[in-house]
C-alpha cells in the first residue's frame, strides 16, 4: 500500500490481493484516525460481499468474479478501542450492470485508489443501537450521555 498526505486528506493505493478492510483499518490505526470519511474509491475487486439490510440483518450477496469499483464511500469511526470502517460500494460487472450496497468484505483486484478526509481533534463513535441491531455513527460520542 502507498499513502500520501496533503493537509488533512490522504490518498491510498491498495494493491492486488489486499483485504480492503484490513488495509483501511491498519492505515487508520497507524495514523491514529478517530474520525474520517472515505470520500471515494475506484479500482477493482477480485471478490466482494455486499449486504442489503432487511430491517433485522444484512442479506449477503457474494460477488465471485472481478468487478470494477465505480463508487466506494463511507466513514471511519472509533469503537471498542479500534478503527470501525463502514463502507458502501457500487460495482460494475463484465455485463456492465451495477450491483451495490453495504460492503461486508472485499479483496482488491489489481489496485484500489481511495481518498480519505480526516477530522482532526474529533472522535466519531460507532456504538451498538440495540433497537436497530446496528452499530450507528455517533458524531459526538458522550455528548448526550
Amino acid at each position: 500500500m502507498q499513502v500520501v498526505r496533503e493537509g488533512e486528506r490522504y490518498v491510498l493505493r491498495l494493491d492486488d490481493g489486499q483485504d480492503l478492510f484490513e488495509a483501511i483499518s491498519s492505515f487508520a490505526q497507524w495514523e491514529r484516525l478517530r474520525a474520517a470519511a472515505v470520500v471515494f474509491g475506484i479500482g477493482m475487486f477480485r471478490k466482494a460481499t455486499l449486504g442489503y439490510w432487511d430491517g433485522t440483518a444484512y442479506q449477503p450477496h457474494e460477488i465471485a468474479v472481478p468487478h470494477e469499483v465505480v463508487a466506494l464511500h463511507g466513514t471511519i469511526a472509533h469503537a471498542d478501542g479500534n478503527p470501525s470502517v463502514h463502507l458502501h460500494s457500487a460495482l460494475a460487472g463484465p455485463d456492465h450492470r451495477l450491483v451495490g450496497g453495504h460492503l461486508i468484505r472485499a479483496t482488491v483486484g489489481i489496485l484500489q485508489e481511495v481518498v480519505v478526509d480526516t477530522f482532526p481533534g474529533r472522535t466519531f463513535g460507532r456504538p451498538m443501537v440495540e433497537s436497530f441491531g446496528l452499530r450507528m455513527l455517533d458524531l459526538e460520542p458522550g455528548k448526550n450521555a
